[in-house]
């Protein structure tokens, strides 16, 4: 009896997704090194998140600098050629928007708190698409969000004498995250992919240095510099093995795999900080963590039936 060997084409496909699932969580693991060295030096060592936010940004610029010859793009003039400026520009602002609201919330929430938070972004996105993309959702998708949408009133406690003002800084860096989505999917057809990011990372280090001057505080020893050093570095390294992994892989297969950073949130809070997340947060993030992966199945279920209609007419 002979066994249903896959093909090569089929091997190489499946050799692929792992591939891109391994990239995908290292690619997390560096996101969650990166919120962890920012907590590290507001809470610590007493640094300010205006200039936490402006080595972020110029440490990924100047990263990305290095890394453009390897796309064939040997003169940066050609990085400069964008047919939509101003959108550049507010996109690039959402961008520092999203870090300084994320980083001014760490200094008072636990790690676990404020991703669990931004896990709510891709359902924001869902729910924004209708009126500002005309992509509507359907009765079930609507549901998934709402679900979501429950499952941060659970992570944040169900009474508000228990909710940490700061929770309103990871909403509002959250809710930046998402109009950043929704903007770069507006642009994704219009100017190349790497002119975009070098917009976001240009703008963002420009537009961010009169903060990092107004916070500047100098870093008291060498691990103080080492981290502020390493935050480009670990977001720069973090996106570029995120988007590589979507280059192998279809979306569906490796999205679910982004939520594992709730365990490498939780693991590098409780070693650096001595943090656990509560009942509450797990309840919360386990709804939120379902109905993201939800989201996912059905857009794969609708591009399935999408392909098939094509095929048949």
């Amino acid at each position: 009896m002979h066994r249903n060997l896959p093909t090569p084409s089929a091997a190489a496909e499946a050799r692929q997704r792992l591939e891109a699932i391994g990239l995908m969580l290292i690619a997390v693991g560096f996101f969650s090194a990166l919120d962890t060295s920012a907590k590290y030096l507001v809470t610590r060592e007493g640094l300010g998140v205006g200039q936490i936010v402006w080595a972020r940004c110029i440490g990924q610029f100047a990263l990305l600098l290095l890394l453009v010859p390897s796309f064939g793009i040997m003169s940066t003039r050609a990085l400069f050629a964008t047919k939509i400026m101003g959108w550049q520009l507010v996109r690039s602002a959402l961008m520092v928007a999203t870090t300084a609201f994320n980083f001014l919330a760490l200094e008072y929430l636990r790690l676990d708190q404020t991703v669990t938070i931004v896990f709510l972004a891709p359902l924001m996105v869902a729910l924004l698409a209708g009126p500002l993309l005309g992509e509507w959702v359907g009765r079930r998708t609507l549901a998934a969000i709402l679900i979501g949408f429950a499952g941060v009133l659970i992570a944040v406690r169900p009474g508000f004498g228990n909710i940490h003002p700061a929770v309103l800084y990871s909403f509002a860096g959250m809710l930046a995250y998402a109009f950043f989505i929704i903007l770069t999917r507006r642009m994704a057809h219009v100017d190349p992919p790497l002119v975009t990011l070098f917009y976001s990372m240009f703008a963002g280090t420009v537009g961010a240095i009169p903060f990092a001057v107004a916070d500047w505080v100098t870093p008291p020893d060498v691990l103080s510099w080492v981290l502020l050093g390493a935050l480009g570095i670990l977001g720069g390294l973090g996106h570029w093995l995120f988007l590589h992994a979507y280059r192998l892989a279809p979306a569906s297969a490796i999205a679910p795999f982004l939520y594992t950073q709730l365990l490498t949130m939780v693991a590098f809070g409780f070693i650096v900080f001595g943090d656990l997340p509560d009942l509450w947060t797990l309840a919360g993030a386990a709804l939120i963590v379902a109905s993201g992966i939800y989201l996912i199945h059905r857009e794969r279920q609708v591009a399935r039936e999408l392909a098939d209609a094509t095929a048949l007419s």
